[in-house]
């Protein structure tokens, strides 16, 4: 009888563990907010690029930011 009880209580808990990722995503009318321009991950090129100078000018190699390494011999 604990058993019984104790599977449907598993079970109860598991659907319910299992239901809370259905809303994950973007929904359609959420999508133009997330299409504006100051939600972009490089909003401002201008700065993205004198990001990009510095990492440059500091690790003496190209693209210093997204690769391992740089001109300092330290990985």
């Amino acid at each position: 009888m604990k058993f019984k009880h104790a599977s449907s209580l598993l079970l109860v808990c598991c659907a319910a563990l299992a239901s809370g990722c259905t809303s994950l995503g973007v929904k359609p009318w959420q999508r133009d907010v997330l299409a504006r321009e100051e939600m972009q991950l490089d909003a401002d090129p201008l700065d993205a690029a004198i990001d990009d100078h510095m990492y440059f000018s500091k690790e003496a190699s190209s693209g210093g930011r997204s690769f391992a390494g740089g001109g300092c011999g330290c990985n």
